[in-house]
């Protein structure tokens, strides 16, 4: 069987949309395999980082994100952590991502999963190399040493496609990744969760009197040992939606939702219950990211409770570093070494989000309600609980980078921990600064590598000349070290597609520079 495109992925959710427009752009075939014809309308992965929003804007489609927001601007992206309810007097913002925004090219957003999906399909749409396949759910694969082949059925029978390879975008329980041999761990919480969708139009009047508007509120309750109640907006007002643990043996039939939503906000309101489902809060992680040409992202490599928002941000930020590696490799200026890199960036970043953050949160707040309560002494607990978030820590502290990177010059370890400069940083991203000409860093980054020579003394030539032999796309950009341009430290700064540094330095050998950046290097 001749290829039928140069990539198929499977799954067309935002992780696989988002995967396929950037692959698309490049001018590579795309078929999209996906068994919805329409968004699933359950109010998931809302919140959307600044890093997230810049992806958007690289797969052209930021305005159109803006415009399909819900929620007033008014509402702060960040939540609200209270104690036992809702209206606790016992309160303080928690994770107010704004306060990073200065290190990003784009403000933070936030929406339900089924918006954002809808502006990714229009975007695709429009994309002439993307192939999309409604009402096609995935049979099989199998790979050969020249490509891969997919069979996928719907109403209209069987078809099978080939290409060099497929990437499995397919969620938690991926038909890619058990087709592909791609094992996982899983850690077992054994804590039934309950997803709740309903309407209320005194809800939010009710936490006005309380609290400043915030798109999400937890309550903290000691009997739950660190899980929470999460309660979350999905439009201006009057739609919501509701984590909460349950017993295990919940059905939609043998609990009373309503007076679980009145024991977490802590009184009774007006609610139009509209959807009940069930999840279980584990977390588990791919044990490899590729298997041959086959590659996983998104909630197929890893998924997490929603705690922090992290999910969806983390699958943008997988397909977006797959992305130009794929790319890379198809149009043959990548190295052996750079596709092996997704796993070794992208899977020690999730171990990390897993265990330093999220992770960390249950223990955190299970340790500080099995020690304080206000019951117990009132006067110490306030205090405590009064500087549990002094410093921002988690957001300022949650920097997804790749120091240490096969394709990344200098030492360290893939983490999701690190902190916000304007320093540039080898495998950290590049914050923006202004440029001479009055746009910023950000806004002069190119589609393929970008190099910010700011020596004056023509040190990029070498570098161009270097990327022309091995056919790596290249932009220099031009400028003195000074203004905000001495905030980054150093005069050459080497960019690469995804908007990650890939080298800093004052000189050095171009060639082997970018052999290493792209996975040439020997």
């Amino acid at each position: 069987m001749s290829f039928t495109h140069d990539v198929i992925i499977v799954g067309g959710g935002p992780v696989g949309m988002g995967l396929a427009i950037d692959l698309g752009q490049r001018g590579h075939s795309v078929a999209v395999i996906e068994r919805h014809a329409q968004p699933q309308l359950v109010p998931k992965g809302q919140n959307m980082t600044q890093r997230t929003v810049e992806h958007f804007d690289a797969w052209g489609c930021e305005p159109a994100l803006r415009e399909a927001r819900l929620q007033s601007r008014d509402v702060a992206n960040g939540g609200r952590m209270t104690y036992r309810t809702l209206l606790s007097d016992y309160a303080y913002d928690w994770l107010p991502r704004e306060n990073v925004q200065p290190y990003y090219g784009q403000r933070v957003e936030r929406m339900p999963q089924y918006r954002t999906e809808a502006v990714l399909r229009a975007r695709a749409a429009k994309v002439t190399a993307i192939d999309i396949h409604y009402g096609l759910s995935f049979d099989s694969l199998h790979q050969d040493a020249e490509g891969v082949t997919v069979a996928a059925s719907g109403d209209g029978g069987t078809r099978q496609f080939r290409a060099r390879f497929a990437v499995g975008c397919d969620g938690s329980r991926s038909g890619t990744r058990t087709a592909a041999g791609i094992t996982q761990s899983v850690d077992e919480h054994d804590q039934k969760m309950v997803l709740l969708v309903f309407r209320s139009s005194e809800l939010n009047d009710l936490l006005a009197q309380h609290h400043p508007a915030r798109s999400f509120y937890n309550a903290l309750t000691p009997e739950l040992k660190g899980y929470w109640r999460f309660l979350g907006r999905v439009d201006a007002e009057t739609e919501w939606f509701h984590h909460s643990p349950v017993p295990t043996d919940t059905t939609k039939d043998n609990f009373d939702f309503k007076a679980l939503l009145y024991e977490t906000v802590g009184k009774p309101f007006d609610l139009e219950l509209g959807f009940v489902g069930f999840w279980d809060l584990r977390f588990s992680m791919a044990d490899h990211y590729r298997a041959g040409r086959v590659m996983i992202a998104g909630d197929a490599c890893h998924s997490h409770p929603p705690y922090g928002g992290y999910g969806i941000n983390t699958g943008f930020e997988d397909a977006r570093n797959l992305g130009w590696k794929l790319g890379a490799a198809l149009d043959g200026w990548g190295g052996p070494a750079l596709l092996d890199s997704y796993d070794a960036e992208r899977r020690p970043v999730f171990a990390s989000l897993s265990r330093d953050f999220i992770g960390n949160f249950i223990e955190e707040d299970r340790k500080f309600l099995a020690t304080y309560r206000p019951e117990k002494d009132e006067k110490e607990f306030s205090a405590k609980w009064n500087a549990r978030n002094e410093g921002d820590n988690e957001v300022l502290a949650y920097e997804p980078n790749y120091e240490g990177s096969p394709v990344v010059d200098g030492p360290g370890t893939p983490s999701a921990r690190g902190d916000h400069r304007f320093e540039a940083r080898a495998g950290h991203h590049l914050a923006p600064r202004g440029l001479s000409d009055g746009r910023t860093t950000y806004q002069a980054l190119g589609t393929g590598f970008t190099l910010f020579d700011f020596t004056q003394e023509d040190a990029g030539a070498g570098f161009a000349d270097a990327a022309q032999v091995a056919g790596i796309p290249l932009t220099i950009v031009t400028d003195d070290l000074a203004d905000e341009r001495r905030d980054y430290g150093t005069p050459l700064i080497l960019v690469r597609p995804d908007g990650y540094v890939a080298w800093v330095g004052r000189d050095g050998d171009a060639t082997r520079i970018l052999a290493s950046a792209t996975g040439r290097a020997a």
